[in-house]
């Protein structure tokens, strides 16, 4: 009995450790077999407070929610030959699905999406072209834009009514059409505004300025003081790194007692423009969801519903671009008017154009 007695115990240990190590060996299957997702950023540094920035978050948020291995890599340039030398490496350590934001990468996903047909690739404001922008969407790919016109125009809605008078200006980056939107939106927003909200707010020409870059910022805060000095009291800025410097220029004059405010772009940019622990010179943001885009199309993938070959574009009806649910330094009355407005956006009760010069509908 007691021989009997040893072997059951014996085969009771033996069945618990192999349980154990099946069990084990389950749990580092699941993680192997996680989905690589990589990035390749545009200009500007991960934590530009904008374009990469935001759409590493929605990479992130994606991380936290899904089982998928996550990575970055910066290139050294921004030519189509820095750019595929970085995908391809991305690709040669097993990360075949990729996020791109900017059209900068338009000539280098057209050959990327050839090369590596077992990879997959999203593109944020641009298009696969060869070079001569006739567009080829691979089947591997997923292009997706956004709306800038409607987010600056709710900026701009939200700028004037909390102003109610005085001026604004606008700083753009290089003068690519998602930032010309911006800034046609946004002064449609003024304009709706003082025609139908009661507001006195005046843009004059030569405060549109488009910088030529997206990372020089000490020119930013150069035009930024610039426009202060003769009396803007609001800048728009669709510049990246140059808008930083007009952040900068913001704070510096806030702390001095001066009155002035910049309105963010791309993502929420509250908490950039915060100045001695507590207050921020951000009044409002025009955001494009350019987070919930990267997130969107990484569960898409795992669900097998990847819109391969497809051009999207996110505007205010499927809640794309707008400006933060959140904004401090807006007024409730602000809030809740603009929160009408976009009602009427959404509907199609107001129609913004992308095309300078035109009206507000």
């Amino acid at each position: 009995m007691k021989k009997i007695l040893v072997l059951l115990v014996t085969i009771a240990i033996v069945f618990s450790l192999v349980t154990s190590c099946s069990k084990k060996d389950e749990g580092t299957a699941e993680t192997s077999q996680a989905m690589k997702v990589g990035m390749v950023t545009d200009a500007g540094t991960i934590d530009d407070k904008s374009f990469n920035q935001g759409t590493w978050e929605g990479i992130q948020a994606a991380a936290e929610d899904m089982n998928i291995d996550i990575k970055y890599l910066k290139p050294t340039g921004t030519t189509e030959a820095d750019y595929l030398k970085e995908i391809g490496n991305l690709y040669d350590a097993g990360y075949k699905f990729i996020v791109t934001p900017g059209f900068k990468f338009e000539t280098a996903i057209y050959q990327a999406q050839s090369k590596y047909t077992d990879a997959k690739f999203v593109l944020l404001d641009g298009v696969p072209h060869p070079g001569d922008y006739n567009t080829d969407v691979g089947s591997n790919t997923v292009s997706i834009f956004f709306a800038e016109h409607e987010s600056g125009f709710m900026a701009g809605v939200a700028t004037a009514l909390e102003l109610n008078e005085g001026e604004t200006a606008f700083i753009g980056g290089m003068e690519i059409p998602p930032v010309q939107k911006f800034n046609w939106g946004f002064q449609q927003g003024v304009t709706y505004a003082n025609k139908n909200l009661g507001t006195s707010i005046t843009i004059n020409p030569d405060n549109v300025v488009y910088q030529g870059s997206f990372d020089n910022v000490a020119a930013g805060q150069q035009l930024a003081a610039q426009m202060f000095d003769k009396g803007v009291d609001a800048i728009f800025c669709a510049a990246g790194g140059v808008g930083v410097g007009a952040i900068n220029e913001a704070k510096a004059r806030a702390k001095s007692g001066e009155n002035v405010w910049i309105v963010g772009v791309d993502v929420d940019q509250y908490a950039e423009g915060i100045y001695e622990g507590k207050k921020s010179i951000i009044l409002t943001s025009a955001m494009k969801r350019i987070d919930q885009a990267a997130y969107d199309m990484i569960k898409a993938e795992l669900e097998g519903n990847f819109p391969g070959g497809q051009i999207l574009t996110l505007d205010a009806t499927n809640n794309g671009v707008g400006i933060p649910e959140e904004n401090p330094n807006l007024s409730a009355g602000t809030q809740a008017k603009t929160e009408e407005v976009f009602s009427d956006l959404q509907a199609g009760t107001i129609s913004v154009s992308a095309e300078q010069g035109s009206l507000i509908k």
